[in-house]
């Protein structure tokens, strides 16, 4: 036989071999992650839902989905065991405490003081501008709408919140 006729068999089954391997390393992570598994570990089941174990049997575990309510699953149900600062951040909204950023040396924070002059501490205002721009109708305007009195618009053609083309 010809070694080009054969090459195209060796290529399939060289990439079903890698293939299958892959998908057993897949397996076998999984299967130790699952061994990780103690009660009172944080896991989210294949579905989504976050819980904290409670036991572990041969091919069960029985988990506390909130307080007081228990239910059993399949071992392989289990898509991840989370660390517990993870699981606290994901299901009670508990940050961790941030450390403060030190830097490398001292100079950064003594040089407004070598120098002589105050720490100077800029707040950025975030807000629109309270002024107006035609002498302060805006506010009568607003203060008649938040009271309930209708006002007319100064252009009866001018378009307001809501309004359209359309007639």
């Amino acid at each position: 036989m010809n070694i080009a006729t054969l090459l195209p068999f060796i290529v399939l089954i060289g990439a079903m071999f890698l293939m299958t391997r892959s998908a057993k390393n897949k397996q076998r992570q999984a299967v130790k992650m699952r061994d990780q598994m103690q009660p009172g570990t944080g896991v989210r089941t294949i579905g989504g839902m976050y819980a904290t174990v409670k036991e572990i049997h041969d091919d069960t575990v029985l988990l506390e989905v909130a307080p007081g309510v228990h239910a059993i699953y399949a071992k392989n149900a289990i898509g991840a065991v989370l660390e517990d600062a993870e699981y606290n951040r994901i299901v009670h909204g508990l940050e961790p405490e941030e450390t403060p950023v030190v830097p490398d040396d001292a100079s950064s924070l003594t040089e407004a003081v070598e120098a002589g002059e105050p720490p100077v501490d800029k707040k950025i205002d975030l807000g629109k501008d309270a002024a107006p721009a035609e002498g302060g109708t805006k506010d009568t305007e607003a203060g008649a709408e938040k009271s309930g009195e209708a006002t007319e618009p100064k252009d009866k053609d001018a378009k307001r919140d809501g309004d359209t083309d359309a007639k």
